[in-house]
């Protein structure tokens, strides 16, 4: 009997360990776990409070008639409910993490550590300079590495994530043209290949999109951006390397021509990941590119946590740093308004309350100097060597959209190679969950029909990779054995079965509402 790597069963045409059923619904150690509403009482709180004084509403007849509704656990039960629940969900701690573009890279336990020492984990935003001083000296001191290893002359670090980063990067850009007189530089240039967030940032704005196509080898081309350029053109936001998980190779020739044009050259960061200790972006001659440290420096990856986009610009922006920043002279100075910076500072703003995610900051530094500048360099060759590994292990069974040729950090496949099966990548996508994997990112970039995105980072070992191929392969020849019944149905393993999607979109269920009790069947 195969097994994955979870220990359950997934010989093709096993029957589902669900098709026993049991009067629980637990499945063994596998214990359901309803709604915090379905096991709830309203009279359960975990908190005495004393019975409030008597006063006049100002609510009038807003003022609520009724109980609120809120249900309430023990401690035990609050604790088994949050247990359970993550006891049903995928990490990285938990298996291969195959998302492409997302980057989802191991978090060493050492930088949770770090991240939780007095100073660190308890400071408080609100405190006097004074008392913070080690706290801005660790930012000045990861900023200092970030425009080393980017060979950029200034960073901004308080902006939240990449999206807010590249909000960044583009403000400073507008700020800059204004300065220049040249405001009325409206046009961004953006790959077909971009993620979602470039255009919509530039739109957001104030500036028009310009689409650049790829060209068949899945790059941008230097002739295609000269054609669109005029003195209306502000930027190009380029990402490097690209969606695809190729290497833009004719960065620099499209840096020139677009600086020649008087333009800014914006780098979607979020790939850095390929090339830290490789290439310098601002050697490749990018003006803003803003850093996801979760993607490149192990920082926690999104689920609405903290985030942290640090943006580096080159010197052509550097003085357009937005508040706060951190001056360096008798001690650590953050500069947080109009009067305390010098003459040549032109921040163009400040995009956030405070300075920012200050545990993400120890989380990168502590990675940073764990590894030193060789690890860095060798995170990034093993990360692409691992996608390149992936790569030649199923290009045989699965199609490559731009040809047989090396990809950076990620392996882009597409669905040509599912044609006729019956199967789509969304099939695919959920077979692999039985098979104890987290899918890859499925339909993007959109420039790939039925694209499936593979980023296995530098994280993984050649024994994880080798049965994360052998598994794919498996899933690969199955289709193309016509075995339909397997992929449409899947995943048939998993704590919840497929969701109808369409259904789920046009009629959302956005409310619980509590069933009709059952009768008990008579003997």
């Amino acid at each position: 009997m195969a097994m994955n790597t979870q220990g359950r069963p997934t010989s093709a045409g096993e029957a589902s360990t669900k098709s026993h059923k049991t009067f629980t619904g637990n499945y063994g150690l596998q214990i359901e776990e309803p709604l915090s509403f379905e096991i709830g009482r309203p009279e359960t709180t975990g908190v005495d409070l004393p019975a409030p004084k008597k006063m006049t509403s100002r609510l009038g007849k807003l003022a609520r008639a009724g109980e609120i509704g809120i249900p309430g656990l023990s401690e035990p039960e609050t604790m088994r409910h949050f247990v359970r629940l993550s006891q049903k969900n995928y990490g990285i701690d938990t298996g291969l993490f195959s998302l492409g573009s997302c980057t989802m890279k191991h978090n060493p336990r050492l930088n949770e550590k770090m991240a939780r020492l007095p100073g660190f984990g308890d400071v408080h935003p609100m405190q006097p300079q004074s008392t913070v001083q080690g706290a801005l000296e660790l930012i000045d001191t990861l900023a200092h590495y970030l425009k080393e290893l980017t060979g950029m002359k200034a960073v901004a670090m308080s902006p939240k994530a990449g999206a807010h980063g590249e909000l960044c990067g583009m403000m400073a850009i507008k700020a800059a043209l204004e300065a220049k007189g040249e405001g009325h530089r409206r046009t961004v240039l953006v790959p077909d290949s971009a993620h979602g967030t470039n255009p919509a940032t530039a739109a957001l704005i104030g500036f028009e999109v310009k689409a650049v196509p790829a060209q068949a080898d899945g790059t941008v081309h230097v002739a295609d951006v000269k054609a669109l350029l005029g003195p209306d053109v502000a930027a190009i936001m380029l990402t490097n390397p690209n969606t695809c998980g190729i290497f833009e190779k004719q960065i620099v020739e499209i840096a020139k021509a677009i600086h020649a044009a008087g333009a800014y050259f914006y780098c979607d960061g979020a790939n850095y990941n390929a090339i830290v200790g490789k290439a310098r972006p601002g050697d490749l001659g990018v003006d803003a590119m803003h850093i996801n440290l979760h993607k490149t420096f192990s920082t926690p990856h999104g689920g609405g946590g903290p985030g942290s986009g640090p943006v580096v610009l080159s010197e052509r922006l550097a003085a357009f740093v937005p508040y706060p920043f951190v001056h360096v002279g008798n001690g650590f100075e953050l500069v947080e308004n109009e009067g305390r910076k010098t003459k040549a500072e032109k921040p163009f703003g400040r995009l956030t309350a405070f300075h920012g995610q200050m545990g993400m900051y120890v989380r990168a530094l502590a990675y940073m100097l764990s590894h030193g500048a060789d690890g860095m360099k060798q995170a990034s060759e093993d990360a692409v060597l691992n996608a390149n590994y992936i790569r030649a292990g199923l290009k045989d069974l699965m199609s490559l959209p731009f040809g047989d040729q090396p990809c950076m950090h990620e392996a882009l496949f597409d669905d040509a190679w599912l044609k006729d099966t019956g199967v789509t990548t969304l099939d695919f996508a959920k077979a692999m969950i039985d098979e104890g994997y987290h899918p890859m990112t499925m339909y993007f970039p959109l420039v790939v029909h039925g694209a499936m995105l593979i980023e296995p980072t530098e994280s993984e070992s050649k024994a994880s990779l080798d049965l994360f191929i052998a598994t794919l392969r498996d899933l690969a020849r199955a289709a193309k054995r016509g075995e339909v019944e397997r992929f449409r149905g899947a995943p048939y393993h998993a704590p919840r079965r497929r969701l109808d999607e369409t259904r789920a979109a046009r009629n959302p269920v956005l409310r619980w509402t509590k069933p009709q009790p059952l009768a008990e069947a008579a003997e």
